[in-house]
């Protein structure tokens, strides 16, 4: 009888965080990573620039999105965040990753011709900071809300705990919109 073949998806806990919630959003940011670099494997920067239509999204901006909008929540939830220090972390301002992109427009020239390695190195950057970030929440801070005022006025109120879930989220639909680029990349030569 041949051995049998066994799949397996087992994640285990990280040492890291003063409470196992906050070091299960981490270990969760952690495989999703993990996954992704995994499957932009051999893109290269044409790859990673490339646009379906002006105006539209590349995969490398949103590697970098994804890099600025969770350092960007994370000082949020330690209740850290000024632009310099975002700036100081990734060594990009808020809009460095391009989004939104105008109608009609090309990608920023800040990301033009980078290599995927760029891109996860940046992507390593904005993960040791939020590693730190966990390490130092505790229970009492999973529940603690950050008032913020936005924009037009109104205000917005978030938990820690909703903070470390969107940063899960966002970087989940962003990965499915880089694996859509890719085939739509791939299609393109076939025609």
């Amino acid at each position: 009888m041949p051995k049998q073949q066994v799949s397996r998806n087992v994640l285990k806990a990280p040492r890291a965080g003063r409470t196992a919630e906050a070091a299960s959003f981490l270990l969760q940011w952690n495989d999703l990573s993990r996954r992704l670099f995994d499957d932009l494997a051999g893109c290269g920067a044409p790859e990673l620039g490339w646009q379906p239509r002006r105006g539209a999204n590349t995969i490398g901006m949103l590697l970098a999105h994804n890099a600025v909008v969770e350092v960007y929540w994370m000082l949020i939830a330690t209740e850290t965040f000024t632009p310099e220090r975002l700036r100081k972390i990734l060594g990009l301002d808020m809009d460095d990753d391009g989004m939104p992109l105008p109608a009609g427009s090309l990608p920023p020239a800040n990301l033009r011709g980078r290599p995927l390695s760029w891109y996860r190195r940046l992507h390593d950057k904005a993960r040791a900071f939020s590693t730190g970030a966990v390490r130092t929440l505790d229970g009492a801070a999973m529940n603690r809300v950050i008032r913020r005022p936005r924009r037009d006025g109104s205000r917005h109120d978030s938990n820690v705990r909703w903070i470390l879930y969107h940063v899960l989220e966002h970087q989940a639909g962003h990965y499915g919109q880089m694996l859509l680029l890719r085939h739509l990349h791939a299609d393109r030569r076939k025609k």
